[in-house]
């Protein structure tokens, strides 16, 4: 009889996990509840939504299955346009001025300290050799500003902390394309390939200048479109719409998406009627919209992919020495720039989160020409960066969420 019931269990599961609306529904089910249990435990909602999808997913229970990825990947791509206009939104004039310097330092230190920490962490053990390094140095500069956003309205957090976070969140985003392009040159150099050291920084800047460009474009159409549009209901629709093209458009073109949400938030708050509007209207989304995406971060969390004890070795030190780089790197800056003391004190801890665009760049690298020939190479990068994520996704948010309560006003 057991086994029956058992049976048909597994039946049912292998005939509606494929079906990507039943995905996506079981993952906001799942999400609802975990994100409840873990608000009980003082934890992040969104550390329930992420384990919910790693116990959803293919790796556990197998009610998502891996093959949705491509379909599900669509609900990603949207959240993330919706993230970095939010934070995009915060760059008017005005804190500009008032941040823009001290942001510019605390990045540009906290990015060459990580890059420096982890790269030379790797080197010196013996664990790497120079491309190896390189390339994981430069992905370990990478920040999640998803699990940020999420957190700071989850605490409707506010203040000079905030302005401060998410200027460092998103010019983090432009150094680590730069420094990235960086580490493919010298790996092209070691490795007898690539562009050389100019066309390979030539390539990030134009990477980022398009970026900018196109979501430049974006804005100023969608300040166009909504400046004397009254109905909330038509400015959501064509705010999504945009974001969506723009998104698409930056894909296809190899382009960042997040660079260009942010120029599109950028231009909004610096147009004449601001971006209250657009914002007001894509927070009818938010909710779900966030709750989907980390499940299905969640979903692709797979202890078993982490390979032999080396990689785990070199997984666990690019860890330590990420952290260190990032909290130390961010002190650092933020006392070089004369910045408030709980500045300093913990905005470092709010940098540890990393997910799509570490992972983003780990798999381009495996399909770099450049690593042609060199597949263990390219398999140990995507497996040490899926370690990180898989632990910084865990461990982020509740370390990011202890910094906004103490650095934030709430």
């Amino acid at each position: 009889m057991a086994v029956n019931i058992a049976s048909a269990i597994v039946t049912f599961r292998d005939t509606v996990s494929g079906h990507p609306v039943f995905g996506i529904g079981i993952l906001l089910v799942g999400s609802w509840f975990l994100g409840r249990l873990a608000a009980a435990l003082r934890l992040p909602s969104i550390t329930g939504f992420i384990i919910a999808g790693m116990l959803l997913g293919p790796w556990v229970l197998g009610l998502v299955r891996s093959d949705l990825h491509d379909e599900l990947g669509i609900i990603t791509e949207t959240a993330l346009a919706v993230i970095a206009l939010v934070i995009g939104s915060e760059f008017s004039a005005a804190k500009l001025k008032r941040t823009g310097r001290p942001v510019f330092i605390i990045t540009t230190v906290q990015l060459l300290l990580t890059f420096l920490a982890v790269s030379l962490t790797l080197y010196l053990t013996g664990l790497a050799d120079l491309s190896l390094a390189a390339i994981l140095g430069a992905i370990a500069t990478a920040t999640a500003p998803a699990a940020t956003v999420a957190i700071v309205r989850e605490l409707k957090a506010r203040g000079p902390f905030i302005d401060h976070l998410y200027g460092v969140v998103a010019l983090d985003d432009a150094g680590c394309v730069l420094i990235f392009s960086l580490a493919m040159a010298i790996a092209g150099g070691t490795l007898g390939g690539g562009t050389g050291l100019a066309g390979s920084i030539m390539h990030g800047l134009r990477e980022i200048a398009g970026s900018l460009v196109l979501g430049a474009v974006t804005g100023w159409i969608l300040s166009l479109i909504t400046a004397r549009n009254r109905r909330s209901n038509e400015v959501y629709i064509i705010s999504l719409g945009l974001l969506c093209i723009m998104t698409a458009l930056a894909t296809t073109y190899g382009l960042s998406p997040l660079l260009s949400g942010m120029a599109a938030g950028a231009i909004l708050a610096n147009s004449r009627h601001g971006s209250w509007k657009v914002i007001a209207s894509l927070e009818q989304i938010s909710p779900p919209m966030y709750a989907a995406f980390f499940a299905i971060a969640g979903t692709e969390l797979n202890l078993s992919s982490f390979g032999t004890g080396n990689i785990v070795l070199m997984g666990v030190l690019f860890v330590v020495a990420r952290a260190l780089g990032k909290y130390f790197g961010v002190r650092l800056g933020a006392g070089l720039a004369g910045s408030d003391p709980l500045i300093r004190k913990y905005l470092g801890f709010a940098m540890l989160p990393q997910a799509g665009v570490a992972i983003g760049l780990a798999l381009f690298v495996q399909s770099s020409p450049l690593l042609i020939g060199h597949e263990q190479l390219s398999s140990t990068i995507v497996s040490v960066t899926l370690l990180s994520v898989f632990v910084n996704e865990l461990t982020g948010p509740p370390v990011s969420r202890y910094a906004l309560v103490r650095g934030a006003t709430l």
